[in-house]
């Protein structure tokens, strides 16, 4: 947290003791890959990450094809994690072996893919609360609407924002941050 935050949080919870700044670093989030192994977000340090909800039978599915071209594009400077989820429509209901073959063999994914979670509700995943809340992302709440919804990081960990499902990976609205 740099010092002026911190040194308007101290202000802040000084006056309203009740209400803290709860901001804290993607970096410390935990998340297994598909393979069940940790996937360490500090080692993305330093690159911008875009992190995706991601269903192998919705009808945003075939964004797959531009995701990975946007990583083959920009892989020194960026890193796309696909992020399966059930909670729309039930439109990834697959193992992780099941993702892992269509992901291969439909679109060529390469870049990485994380174990299957819940980005909303009670059980929503530490990261999608990350990438949600104001109060721990710094910048602001939004809420997921449906799969293929992206989220990007800047290469020192903040927030830059977030886009809807309708959003091409390769829409200038991203690819202007990554240049």
């Amino acid at each position: 947290m740099n010092p002026i935050k911190i040194f308007m949080a101290t202000l802040f919870s000084k006056s309203n003791p009740t209400k803290e700044i709860e901001e804290s670093s993607i970096y410390d989030i935990s998340i297994l890959g598909l393979n069940g192994k940790p996937i360490q977000l500090s080692n993305y340090k330093g690159k911008y990450i875009l992190f995706v909800n991601v269903a192998s039978k919705c009808g945003f599915t075939p964004q797959y094809k531009d995701l990975q071209k946007l990583y083959d594009a920009n892989n020194d400077n960026l890193v796309i994690v696909g992020v399966p989820c059930n909670q729309f429509g039930k439109q990834e209901p697959g193992n992780a072996n099941e993702i892992e073959s269509f992901c291969e063999v439909n679109y060529g994914v390469t870049f990485p893919i994380t174990e299957k979670i819940d980005v909303k509700g009670n059980n929503q995943h530490p990261l999608y609360q990350w990438l949600t809340q104001k109060q721990k992302n710094g910048i602001k709440n939004s809420k997921i609407k449906w799969n293929f919804q992206k989220y990007l990081i800047g290469p020192n960990g903040e927030f830059i924002d977030y886009y809807f499902s309708m959003t091409s990976p390769t829409s200038s609205k991203i690819t202007k941050h990554l240049k």
